[in-house]
Formats: structure tokens, C-alpha cells, sequence
């Protein structure tokens, strides 16, 4: 394998030496030598304050300012300083814009042969930098390096105003606009501005309604992979990222973070209206139209509006009638997981379970109330302040509760939309309605104290009770 040319550049500027294992080709006879031992696994050259080996005594030398954090080449343009002349020559290209190095199958040019090489393998789908610990493999070996900090997690770079830290510079960069508030993408389309290239990227979608990203189980579009990764996980049901706290448990680590904040107590999103802060941006871009008023959201069935689109989404099962989310121990469905601002009056899964489990999260601070709901809540403590803030607009009745006011409208509407699928009788209440299937099906769920009456309404119950006591005033 040892070639046996003269070192002698040949005439005409030709690369003469040409290795015979890779097709390498050099000048010069000694860089052809040089070349061979990376075939050979051959590194004569090492370091004394490590176990770094190289092929070169300038790899060497080069390594070695790694030890002594020399950088003795310097960019006469700006700051930049490196440790070898090959860096710094592939630096001042992105001062002149020059790019020697183009693609033979695209448009593609680049600043370096790295670069060209790394982009070849997008033709080849060759992915030669393999994770020892997973299935990971990927085209650079600075990609795999970044990779195995999510085995290590490793996050070297570390923000100076806050605790944030993260496993690139690139991620400290987009994080430092967080405080700084500079936004310096900016859409072409409409006025939307960001912090990074990637979210402008994915906005732009926006504009095209172009959904690349497709589930292969139900066939759900989206237009990031972010997005379809969560959306696979309610396929799966895996949730591989656990609270260390309590018992929660997620599909995203975005998830994880934002749910630590109900624990930390951080709410680092601030309104600059009011004095409210968040846990989460989205929420406080939510917030933020309450003050404006601002609904951009219509449904094109009725005259609803709504200021988000998910809020629109779960709205739309009004009209459609779809209950995706069921109760695992009853019968139960409803439209939506959990309560939103803009949809608060129907039921969810989430205050539904707690008829199972006998939660009841909320407290009343001037008395032992206790309730599952925070509507609930809120309503009792108008049995405190005594407020009643909801008015007919035909006599003069108020009340505490927004249903109370719909049930009472309809005694000037004579609207009674609860009907009795046995014997067709409408009421205006589902509760009343209630009372009256008790008729047909016979249970009694009212039972005396002092004897044994039963009944099945509350008031018929009261009205006995009653009866009690007036003979006990008679004796």
C-alpha cells in the first residue's frame, strides 16, 4: 500500500498521489503518507496530558491549544480566534460570502468540503454516526454529539440572567431574546415576528396550509413533527416523562416544564394591563384578548364567537354533537377534557371524575364549604357577598348564577326544551325532568329520617318533614 512516487508536484498542477483505497489525491508524496495511515489505523503522534493519538504532528500541535485554550489565528475582520489556519480560512468566507464547494445534484453551495460532504449524504440517505445507546443515526458528527447530551444531559451553556441552561449555544441564543425581547424574524405575509428561524418556518405553514407532517395510524395532518410526536403519544398512550414531585405523567417534556411551575409556584409570563401573571405564553396571549375583546374566531353555524381555535374546536361539538372524552368508570362523555375560558358552562371529564373520587379541590375561606368546581365556588360566595349579578331584561329578578337566569327566562318564553322520551311532558328544567322520570321508573331517593316515607323529589320530602313538626307542636 505504500506508494513509491517521487515528492514531486507534477507538472500542470495535477493531483498525482492518489490513494489507491479511497481515491484520496494530494501534491505532494508526504501528505499521501500522511493520508495512508488513517487507513492503517496508524497514530505514531500523542499527546502527554491525555490519551489523544493523532496521524500528524500538526493535529497535534493543534490538540494540544486545547490544553493551553490558545487560539492563535485571528480574524483581521472581527473578533474570531481559533486554534488551526483551516478554521479560521472556513470563518472568512462568512465575511466575503464565498462558497467553492457546490453540489453536482442540486443548487447547493457551501463554505467548506465538511459541509459539501455532510450535504451529499442528503442524496445518499447514508447516515454513518450511529448512538451507541439508542437507534439514533444521523449524517454529522457534531449532530451525534449533541444527541448523547440527551443520554448524559449534559447542558453546558448556561443563560446569565436566569437558571436556564440548555445542551446548545445556538439554544442560549434564541433564550437570551426572552429577556432581551428582540424578535429578529419576521414574516413576509402579516406582522408576525419571532426568536428563532424555526418558529418563523413553522408560521409560515400558517400562510400555505401546507400540513407535511401525516399520522399513519388515523391519518391526522400537521405542520410540525413536534405536533405529530404529542399527537402519536394519544395513539400509544405513552408517557414517557414523569414528575419527580407527584405522580403526573406526560408525552412532551414542554408539558413537564410548564406542569413544575405548579409546584414551583413560577409564573413568569406578566400581563402589562394588569397585575396578572402565567405559567404558560399561550395563556397569556389568551388573557391578553379579554382586555381587548378581541374574538377572532367565528363558527360559520351560528353567531358564536371566540377567541381562540381551540375554543372554536370544542364549540363546533355543540352543533356536531361528538363526545370524544369518556369516563372510565361510567357511562359519562362530554365534549372537552378540562374547562376552558371561553366554554366554562358544559361539563368535563376532568370535574366529572371528581364525582368518583369524592375530590373536592376548592374551599370557601369564610365558611367549610368545599366543591369540585371552581364555578361552584364562585357562585357560593355570592351567598356571602350577598351579590346577584345576573338581571332580567323583562322584569326585575336577579340571581346569583347564570343558569338560574336562563331558567328563568324561559317563564317569559314558555320555552320548556327538556321532553320526556316515555310520555312526551316538557319542562323547562333538567332537574324538574328529572323529578318526573322518578314517576316512570318508580325509584324513591328520599327517605324520612324519623320514619319510613319515601319519595322522589327533595320537596315532597320537606313538605312530609314538615308535617312531622306539626304534630309535634300539636302534642
Amino acid at each position: 500500500m505504500e506508494p513509491s512516487h517521487s515528492d514531486m508536484p507534477r507538472p500542470g498542477g495535477e493531483k498525482s498521489y492518489v490513494c489507491d483505497v479511497c481515491g484520496y489525491a494530494s501534491f505532494k508524496l508526504r501528505c499521501l503518507k500522511k493520508h495512508m495511515r488513517s487507513h492503517r489505523a496508524e497514530k505514531p503522534y500523542a499527546c502527554d496530558r491525555c490519551e489523544y493519538e493523532c496521524f500528524t504532528s500538526d493535529m497535534l500541535k493543534t490538540h494540544m491549544y486545547t490544553h493551553t485554550c490558545q487560539k492563535p489565528y485571528a480574524c483581521d475582520i472581527c473578533e474570531y480566534r481559533c486554534r488551526n489556519s483551516s478554521n479560521l480560512k472556513n470563518h472568512t468566507r462568512t465575511h466575503t460570502g464565498e462558497k467553492p464547494y457546490a453540489c453536482e445534484r442540486c443548487e447547493f453551495k457551501c463554505s467548506t468540503s465538511d459541509m459539501l460532504k455532510s450535504h451529499m449524504r442528503t442524496h445518499t440517505g447514508e447516515k454513518p454516526f450511529a448512538c451507541d445507546k439508542c437507534e439514533y443515526r444521523c449524517r454529522r458528527s457534531s449532530l451525534l454529539k449533541l444527541h448523547m447530551r440527551t443520554h448524559t444531559g449534559e447542558k453546558p451553556f448556561a443563560c446569565d440572567k436566569c437558571e436556564y441552561r440548555c445542551t446548545t449555544s445556538a439554544y442560549l441564543k434564541t433564550h437570551m431574546r426572552t429577556h432581551t425581547g428582540e424578535k429578529p424574524f419576521t414574516c413576509n405575509s402579516c406582522e408576525y415576528r419571532c426568536t428563532s428561524s424555526s418558529s418563523l418556518r413553522n408560521h409560515m405553514l400558517t400562510h400555505t396550509g401546507d400540513k407535511p407532517c401525516m399520522c399513519d395510524i388515523c391519518g391526522a395532518r400537521f405542520t410540525i413533527l413536534g405536533n405529530l410526536k404529542q399527537h402519536i403519544s394519544t395513539h400509544t398512550g405513552e408517557k414517557p416523562y414523569a414528575c419527580d414531585t407527584c405522580e403526573y405523567r406526560c408525552g412532551t417534556s414542554s408539558r413537564l416544564k410548564i406542569h413544575m411551575r405548579t409546584h414551583t409556584g413560577e409564573k413568569r409570563f406578566a400581563c402589562n394591563i394588569c397585575e396578572y401573571r402565567f405559567t404558560t405564553a399561550v395563556t397569556l396571549k389568551k388573557h391578553i384578548l379579554t382586555h381587548t375583546g378581541e374574538k377572532s374566531f367565528a363558527c360559520d353555524i351560528c353567531e358564536h364567537r371566540c377567541r381562540s381555535c381551540s375554543d372554536l374546536k370544542i364549540h363546533m361539538r355543540t352543533h356536531t354533537g361528538e363526545k370524544p372524552f369518556a369516563c372510565e368508570r361510567c357511562e359519562y362523555r362530554c365534549s372537552k377534557s378540562q374547562r376552558t375560558e371561553s366554554c366554562s358552562k358544559s361539563g368535563t371529564l376532568k370535574s366529572h371524575m371528581r364525582t368518583h373520587t369524592g375530590e373536592k379541590p376548592f374551599a370557601c375561606e369564610r365558611c367549610e364549604y368545599r366543591c369540585s368546581k371552581s364555578g361552584t365556588l364562585k357562585s357560593h360566595m355570592r351567598t356571602h357577598t350577598g351579590e346577584r349579578p345576573f338581571a332580567c331584561e323583562r322584569c326585575e329578578y336577579r340571581c346569583s348564577r347564570s343558569g338560574n337566569l336562563e331558567k328563568h327566562m324561559r317563564t317569559h318564553t314558555g320555552e320548556k326544551p327538556y321532553v320526556c322520551d316515555i310520555c312526551e311532558h316538557r319542562y323547562t328544567a333538567l332537574s324538574n325532568l328529572k323529578v318526573h322520570m322518578r314517576t316512570h321508573t318508580g325509584v324513591q331517593s328520599f327517605a324520612c329520617d324519623i320514619c319510613e316515607y319515601k319519595c322522589i323529589s327533595s320537596t315532597q320530602l320537606k313538605v312530609h318533614v314538615d308535617s312531622h313538626m306539626r304534630e309535634t307542636i300539636c302534642v
